[in-house]
């Protein structure tokens, strides 16, 4: 039971990190990245919780694809620092 509590803060922690960096970042493409391994940490708890349909979906379109377009879009504009 205490070995389940640590790790469901250690994933916690996982994803709001990763989560505030993509907010808070100023470069799109490390916003991005974040924001996917923020989405693959999800996957991993949702696997935990015994939900392998759900991690498995999560894991391919919230981080595969959803960070794929943003790459994508993020590749196909002009990089302007301000």
């Amino acid at each position: 039971m205490m070995l389940f509590t640590v790790m469901s803060w250690v994933l916690a922690v996982l994803i709001i990190a990763p989560a505030i960096y993509a907010v808070e970042s100023k470069d799109l493409l490390s916003a991005a990245i974040a924001a996917g391994f923020a989405d693959l940490s999800a996957a991993l708890i949702f696997l935990i919780l015994q939900a392998p349909d759900v991690a498995i979906t999560q894991a391919a379109i919230g981080a595969g694809i959803t960070l794929a377009v943003f790459v994508y879009a993020i590749k196909r504009t002009e990089r302007w620092e301000k």
